[in-house]
């Protein structure tokens, strides 16, 4: 005979209560003899019911069904890796999933579960309750957590996949916020007190190129200068690979030439590129302490190029080429409040509702705009059988001439 019994872990409640307790959510173990050989193992499962059921086919079967074995769960976080590696993912996404998957081993830790098959749908919710991420960021790691799920789903590692059932978090994305002329000024101004009078030069180009091309500023940052060819600037996004051509004014080429000659503008070559756009971005942050715009960061440079180019009446197909966007809806997400032929659209459909004059008292024309005679409502003409009518009308007469007229009547006079 078989008997289930949860096996308490060292971090549960009641664990001294023994198997006697079963309301905790611990694994569900086998103990008994089957076929005359003594079984003890535990079931991979904490559903009861389940474990019920199971326990009860291989009673009824006489023998005990083998199942293969699960997978753990750091091994199907490097299988994952691998297998994106092999797709050839960029390095700061597969970063962002070491990180995930660090913080998801230790939370598994924490709690004893070390096998995949362990985590259900409240074990995934309490794992996403444990991030301090919010907004977009929790977006972002939700759909990494959801894509490494559905890897081991389609792997056969799990019957079920946990991640599916979570929604999504509630979103307030900041609306699109430029650098105003006067906060560009004082940045620029900013450069010539910066303490570290060697990197001044090279910050204030950095600056510059933000501001008159667009980039973001890994692509900013990791500029070859083979990619500039006179006054213009060609290069491959890194994010979408999108190619951009640019124009640069003289005051930023003027900027470039002052940086001495390397490979690249801001980088050496030698560290990741995500190291060295940490030290940019300290390095700039600092800058906008001392220009005071403390708020400012690399990105509102973008929004600053685009938003001007939209007010000057450039199409936003354009703009969209320029930004490296892989489709034109994504730049109407962030910068559709800024196009110019838009606003004056909604501006003019807002006007053609106004009233040119105070509307006359008679009445008017209809919608076609022309003034219609009125006729008294007292009057001797006549209001009707003029048209096309085939019926001979008489015409009206007063009411007093009426009595005046003679009778006529249908039959021949009498003699």
């Amino acid at each position: 005979m078989l008997t289930i019994y949860r096996r308490h872990r060292k971090n549960c409640k009641q664990r001294h209560d023994g198997r006697s307790y079963r309301r905790c959510l611990c694994p569900i173990w086998v103990d008994g003899l089957l076929n005359g050989l003594e079984l003890r193992k535990s079931l991979k499962t904490r559903d009861w019911q389940a474990a019920h059921e199971l326990v009860r086919q291989w009673e009824a079967d006489g023998k005990r069904e083998e199942r293969p074995a699960p997978i753990a769960l750091k091994e199907a976080c490097e299988k994952f890796i691998s297998d994106a590696e092999a797709r050839g993912l960029r390095e700061p996404t597969v970063y962002k999933y070491r990180l995930l998957f660090r913080q998801l081993q230790d939370f598994a830790s924490a709690y004893g579960l070390a096998f995949m098959v362990d985590f259900d749908v409240d074990w995934v919710r309490r794992f996403r309750a444990s991030w301090p991420n919010k907004n977009i960021a929790a977006r972002k790691k939700l759909e990494a957590l959801r894509a490494f799920f559905r890897f081991v789903h389609d792997s056969g590692w799990i019957a079920a996949n946990p991640a599916s059932r979570l929604k999504p978090p509630k979103i307030t994305e900041p609306p699109t916020a430029p650098l105003t002329k006067e906060q560009v000024d004082s940045i620029l101004n900013a450069c010539n007190l910066y303490p570290d009078k060697a990197n001044a030069v090279r910050l204030r180009a950095l600056v510059l190129l933000l501001q008159y091309s667009g980039l973001r500023i890994r692509d900013a940052v990791t500029l070859p200068r083979n990619r500039v060819q006179g006054d213009k600037l060609f290069l491959f996004t890194a994010k979408t690979g999108t190619a951009v051509y640019c124009p640069l004014p003289p005051v930023v080429m003027t900027a470039l030439n002052a940086i001495p000659g390397s490979t690249y503008y801001f980088w050496t070559g030698l560290s990741k590129p995500k190291s060295a756009v940490g030290d940019w971005q300290r390095s700039l942050k600092r800058l906008f302490v001392l220009a005071g715009v403390p708020d400012a960061h690399a990105h509102r440079f973008r929004d600053t190029f685009s938003v001007e180019l939209l007010l000057a009446g450039v199409p936003i197909e354009r703009v969209s080429i320029l930004l490296g966007h892989q489709s034109v809806r994504i730049t109407e997400k962030h910068y559709s409040p800024w196009v110019r032929a838009r606003q004056e659209q909604l501006e003019a459909d807002v006007r053609r509702t106004w009233p040119e004059h105070e509307p006359p008292r008679e009445v008017h024309g209809g919608y076609t705009g022309d003034e219609t005679r009125v006729t008294p409502f007292i009057s001797r003409r006549k209001n009707g059988g003029g048209g096309g009518s085939r019926t001979p009308v008489r015409k009206a007469q007063r009411p007093e001439d009426y009595m005046l007229s003679p009778v006529r009547f249908g039959f021949a006079r009498c003699a």
